[in-house]
């Protein structure tokens, strides 16, 4: 991208832009940018102090994040994470974190991004995926199991599904979205898992995450396939029922992980998240195929 350009979208007219890069260059005494009529390079010697100028801005993103992180004083833990995991996972035992822990102040960073544990203000992380981060440690939290769900009212509205191939007669919802190259789980799949090979997925409503099936399942609408480990309090709160023994998991090791620095595993916050937030995911969901 030319300087010209990038001036542009950041509001600066081409004139502010001359002037500045001139008043740089008669400061340091060099030609600094070779200058067309359409845009504007550096020279050798431009691109030495543009190369110096990043490793020190980039020194200086990384003490801002440590001083942010010390400001925050030892009893303030910052977890980035998801939304989905956020609202469906973590929130409903919020209460249960901080009677164990009263001490520990848990903030968050909701957002879906990879975070630079160096650079910006966050201590922990929530990502799905396969858990292989250089330099960062993994704590593998559960298994993904995709099962079938429908909502109570569409129980109430006729007879209840007693086998898979009665589950031809509804609508069916199911997530079409990959992540690191790794397909979810559809219905495609789960019917041949219960055994059913001739099915026509023409009735089928493909959503673009999850958690778009879950509130298309609530409304009434159908029945769909979702994440065991993330419906688990619409479940104990009866906004879904669960059809059927048969769950697709996604692969042995793709799932939510806890992420956090090596260089930092032996912090006594994280430590207690970690160690809560594994008391809590229980044992491993074993898929019933």
């Amino acid at each position: 991208m030319s300087f010209t350009r990038a001036a542009e979208e950041v509001g600066l007219t081409p004139a502010a832009v001359s002037y500045q890069i001139k008043e740089i260059e008669d400061q340091f005494g060099l030609v600094l940018f070779n200058r067309t009529s359409r845009s504007i390079r550096l020279t050798p010697a431009g691109a030495v102090l543009f190369e110096a100028a990043t490793d020190a801005l980039d020194i200086l993103q990384r003490a801002a994040g440590r001083a942010r992180r010390l400001a925050r004083g030892p009893a303030h833990l910052r977890l980035s994470l998801g939304a989905r995991f956020a609202t469906n996972w973590l929130l409903p035992r919020l209460s249960r974190f901080r009677t164990a822990n009263p001490g520990l102040e848990l903030t968050f960073d909701i957002t879906d991004e990879v975070r630079d544990f160096e650079t910006d203000d966050v201590d922990v992380a929530i990502r799905f995926g396969a858990g292989a981060y250089p330099r960062l440690r993994s704590e593998r939290l559960f298994d993904t199991l995709v099962v079938p769900i429908c909502s109570p009212r569409l129980l109430e509205a006729g007879p209840r599904p007693e086998t898979p191939r009665d589950l031809l007669q509804h609508t069916l919802f199911h997530a079409d979205r990959t992540s690191e190259g790794i397909a979810w789980p559809n219905w495609r799949l789960w019917m041949a898992a219960a055994g059913i090979e001739d099915f026509d997925d023409s009735r089928c409503v493909a959503f673009s995450d999850t958690s778009h099936v879950v509130q298309a399942v609530i409304d009434g609408g159908g029945i769909g396939l979702a994440d065991l480990a993330m419906i688990d309090s619409d479940l104990a709160q009866g906004r879904l029922v669960r059809l059927f023994d048969i769950g697709l998991g996604v692969t042995q090791d793709y799932t939510y992980h806890l992420i956090y620095p090596e260089s930092r595993s032996e912090d006594p916050r994280i430590l207690a998240l970690r160690d809560w937030m594994l008391g809590e995911a229980g044992p491993p969901i074993s898929s019933a195929l």
